[in-house]
């Protein structure tokens, strides 16, 4: 039953078996529950489940790709994809804890501007892995190291949306 599971979430649950772009299709699905449940729960309700999950997902995965893959980063497993394409996504929200405000940088633009962005600079980081993403997938054979090659590529996104939106 666990096992199951397990195998389930590394594919989210079964996009990871889809013939073309597995990858794409999973970044393009966490954008897609990222906006619904922006629009259903708010900004104020959203960021610390949201990176709570994210990072409890994030941990349980690693475990599971060593267990199941030998920390081989076969092409159905997809939850990397998850984990990295929520930086940028929750890199939109501010928070200042002293003053109990959150918000969003450059609110000006629409938060479906920010999602929109977020998507094609994370897939374009993620594909053609520029350093140091390459030497992390190539050098850390790993459940960490499959994981943490679309991390950095979900913080180069992250960043270029902040100068891209900054120079606009």
């Amino acid at each position: 039953m666990i096992d199951k599971f397990g195998k389930s979430l590394l594919t989210m649950f079964g996009i990871g078996y889809f013939k073309y772009a597995p990858g794409t299709v999973a970044s393009f699905i966490t954008c897609l529950t990222f906006y619904l449940l922006w629009s259903l729960f708010g900004i104020r309700n959203l960021f610390f489940p949201f990176m709570f999950f994210t990072i409890i997902i994030f941990i349980y995965s690693t475990i599971l790709i060593d267990k199941f893959y030998e920390g081989d980063d076969a092409k159905e497993i997809v939850i990397d994809e998850f984990i990295g394409q929520s930086i940028p996504l929750l890199s939109m929200i501010n928070i200042n804890l002293k003053l109990k405000l959150i918000t969003t940088p450059f609110a000006d633009y629409p938060t479906e501007v920010w999602i929109f962005l977020s998507f094609v600079l994370f897939r374009f980081f993620d594909i053609l892995k520029p350093f140091p993403i390459n030497l992390i997938d190539k050098k850390i054979k790993n459940g960490f190291g499959v994981i943490l090659d679309d991390i950095v590529a979900g913080i180069f996104a992250a960043i270029s949306i902040y100068i891209i939106l900054s120079w606009i």
